[in-house]
């Protein structure tokens, strides 16, 4: 068993996570003091199921929605699902400009990055509301995305939901802003079962918790993993991070972060690996005002 723990973590020890956000084609410093904490109970994995209210809600705005907004997410979807970079960009004003950072030429490079990785990656856009201002419609959406393991992705499986909302005008996406943000990552046979816990949204300098628990009983088995943090910010949609992956003394991570004196937002990531698979979950981070 040692012999087998040293060479996964030879293996493993600088793992090329890019992090991987760069995954909607509608979306697309934490001053954090780690510390070991107790582990609450856990949640199951799986999202929880929409309300029928809300449900119901969001496909009234969709039917009552002007039919240029439905057709500009159909087309979108459309020309992603295709992977057709140079049509989905079109749907985008040369004056583009996003809350992370990016403009219109970061976000076609970025899409290029990951289509080459992800070749079919499939996309589902479902219109939660929207309004009008003067001639601009803001427009809040939720993004599906999946692809299946391929070549190009060293194998893994991606599963996103990313919660939007886009300024358009004259047809065009003008401004964007992700409001939510969650990616599976997976490879392997038997990739962990991971429960991330972590808030949406927590106020600057407050201190909150980050814990991914693994939810099957690991009996012999052993765990590496670390969890990241990462300011979000436009590079960080093109260079990869380098990872450290160490070896873990129980069944998951179970962090203690402080948010940073400056409103803003972050990913945090957690990557835990066994010996017959791996799992990679980030999510987004939104720190406010008091």
């Amino acid at each position: 068993m040692t012999k087998i723990i040293t060479l996964l973590l030879k293996r493993y020890r600088k793992f090329p996570a890019s992090i991987w956000l760069i995954l909607s084609i509608l979306t697309v410093s934490i001053a954090s003091t780690w510390q070991s904490s107790q582990a609450s109970t856990p949640r199951n994995l799986q999202p929880a199921k929409k309300p029928i209210s809300q449900q119901l809600a969001a496909e009234q705005y969709a039917q009552n929605a002007p039919a240029q907004l439905t057709n500009l997410l159909t087309q979108i979807d459309a020309a992603a699902n295709q992977g057709d970079v140079k049509k989905v960009i079109e749907f985008y004003s040369p004056n583009f400009t996003h809350g992370d950072g990016l403009n219109r030429q970061t976000l076609e490079k970025a899409l290029i990055d990951l289509w080459k990785r992800y070749p079919k990656l499939r996309y589902t856009t479902q219109l939660q509301s929207w309004r009008t201002e003067g001639n601009v419609i803001v427009a809040e959406t939720v993004t599906n995305i999946s692809g299946l393991p391929s070549a190009n992705s060293n194998n893994m499986a991606l599963n996103a939901t990313i919660k939007s909302r886009q300024r358009i005008s004259g047809g065009k996406i003008v401004r964007q802003d992700i409001l939510t943000e969650r990616t599976l990552l997976t490879s392997g046979s038997k990739p962990p079962q991971v429960d991330v816990k972590l808030p949406q949204q927590v106020r600057v300098g407050q201190q909150y918790n980050f814990d991914a628990i693994v939810q099957e009983p690991l009996g012999d088995e052993f765990l590496l993993g670390t969890a990241i943090e990462e300011p979000i910010q436009a590079d960080k949609y093109l260079n990869p991070t380098p990872v450290d992956l160490e070896l873990l003394n129980s069944g998951g991570l179970f962090k203690v972060g402080r948010a940073p004196s400056t409103p803003g937002s972050q990913w945090l990531s957690a990557v835990i690996l066994r010996g017959d698979g791996m799992t990679m979950i980030t999510q987004r981070l939104q720190v406010v005002k008091k």
